[in-house]
């Protein structure tokens, strides 16, 4: 690739950023200078040398009842994204995560030039609701780069693009979330450390600290021992710190991402929130009961278009529900405890979750390269096909 060609990436959130700036340090690895890499992006991508177009933090948004509100504001960024992209068109377009926003971009960018080769970083969760957009996405993505390794698969089988297993950027980080001898011994100690994980939103923590509160104070009650630590994030501080203030139990607060990644090496249970965090415990290795708790209406929607068994991240890459899950009104106090006093002892339950964890190197293996390093080659095969 001897002439400069130029990249458009678009992350329109923080985990989206995370993945952007990962793949331009290894687009940059292969090809120097001879690539210019343009959009929007937050942190991790202008540490990467972009400079985005607008601030993402106003486009994060979480739950559907948030959506309306900030409507006009998306549509603008959509049309704001839109044009930069056709003013000067790129050698491909790159949509990282966000497809509310991202997919609108890509929508209206393939109608109006349908040269410029678009890949899709992230596949949305066709094959949980609204599986019908994997064949949609076929008029407008060219190429999927899946995180999990059943989605190949799952777009294959509903009609999509063509999809590749790249790999979840947390299999990079596994040295950080597995304990050493001295960590599996406090591990294995009394009283057992229990990580509280009640979300990263401040919509999940208004959802879900009150009934976790409330069952590690029926756990010590019982007698039970345990030191709880709960995770969070600065900007989350606050919140968590008030919600904590009629908690009997006082768990130990961790905001330091390191002093957060030796908990999780440390710890022998958890009590969390569903999500991508539920993949992150599995990985390290820790058996957990896991809950989530929204709105009625996204309740109401949930059930109606949800088509997965489980919503349980860590369950569905394993291939086996084998974390238990508490949803809406069944995350209470007397489903959570019992469920929580298996995982701390030395049980079937636990001893289940920790088999199946085993197997997850295998089922999320890449081989010899990174993830990033496996999308990037496919970005540039996207820009040399496309020049071809």
């Amino acid at each position: 690739m001897s002439a400069k060609r130029r990249i458009f990436l678009v992350a329109a959130e923080e985990s989206g950023d995370r993945l952007g700036g990962a793949l331009m340090a290894a687009l940059r690895a292969r090809c120097g200078d001879t690539l210019e890499m343009v959009g929007v992006g937050g942190r991790d991508m202008a540490a990467q040398g972009l400079v985005s177009l607008f601030p993402i933090e106003a486009l994060s948004i979480m739950g559907l009842l948030s959506i309306p509100r900030k409507l006009p504001m998306i549509l603008r960024r959509i049309r704001e994204t839109t044009d930069a992209v056709l003013a000067r068109p790129p050698d491909a377009l790159v949509i990282i995560d966000s497809p509310d926003f991202t997919h609108r971009v890509a929508r209206r960018v393939r109608a109006a030039n349908p040269a410029i080769p678009i890949v899709d970083y992230v596949s949305p969760t066709v094959w949980a609701w609204r599986p019908g957009r994997a064949r949609v996405m076929r008029r407008y993505v060219d190429h999927v780069l899946a995180l999990l390794p059943f989605e190949p698969q799952a777009h294959r089988e509903l009609g999509g693009p063509p999809c590749t297993y790249v790999g979840h950027p947390l299999i990079q980080q596994l040295d950080t979330l597995r304990p050493n001898a001295l960590e599996q011994a406090r591990r294995d100690a009394s009283p057992p450390v229990l990580l509280v994980l009640p979300g990263s939103r401040r919509v999940e923590i208004r959802h879900h600290m009150q009934v976790f509160g409330e069952t590690l104070a029926r756990l010590r009650a019982e007698g039970v021992p345990f030191e709880a630590v709960l995770p969070t994030t600065a900007h989350l501080r606050d919140s968590v710190t008030a919600a904590l203030a009629d908690w009997p139990v006082q768990p130990r607060l961790v905001v330091d991402d390191a002093e957060k990644r030796a908990a999780f090496r440390a710890a022998r249970a958890a009590l969390a929130k569903s999500g991508t965090v539920t993949l992150e415990l599995a990985l390290a290795g820790v058996p957990m009961v896991t809950a989530y708790k929204g709105s009625a209406f996204e309740a109401w929607v949930a059930r109606r278009m949800v088509r997965v068994p489980t919503v349980i991240l860590a369950n569905l890459v394993i291939g086996d529900s084998v974390v238990p899950e508490f949803l809406q009104e069944d995350c209470v106090p007397e489903r959570l405890l019992p469920a929580l006093r298996d995982v701390l002892g030395y049980t079937d339950a636990r001893r289940r979750q920790v088999e199946a964890f085993a197997r997850l190197d295998t089922i999320m293996s890449t081989g010899a390269q990174s993830p990033s390093e496996r999308a990037a080659e496919i970005v540039l095969a996207s820009l040399r096909s496309a020049a071809a």
